[in-house]
């Protein structure tokens, strides 16, 4: 475990992410307090960013995932009426105007 101040952190950026990305907690110091660490990433986190912002959404209830695991593939959409039903009714939905 290493500490570094904010300032040393922000001019060697890269070394010590390198340093957290191998297993070592660097924590982050202001003024000889501890404000942050940094580590590497938990073993059940997803290495795909999006995977990890929906994860966290989710945690977070902005999101809540499917109730039945899917094929992949979108549902099938059934049409309400055929198109020139549709039309010939918007039709007269404006004349009525």
């Amino acid at each position: 475990m290493r500490s570094v101040g904010i300032k040393t952190l922000n001019n060697h950026l890269s070394e010590y992410v390198r340093l957290a990305a191998s297993g070592e907690t660097i924590l982050v110091t202001h003024r000889d307090s501890v404000v942050a660490e940094l580590s590497a990433p938990r073993p059940a986190r997803s290495p795909e960013l999006a995977d990890a912002f929906l994860a966290d959404a989710v945690r977070k209830g902005w999101l809540r995932p499917p109730l039945l695991p899917s094929n992949g593939a979108p549902p099938k959409s059934t049409p309400v009426a055929p198109l020139s039903e549709i039309l010939r009714e918007l039709d007269a939905d404006r004349s009525n105007r």
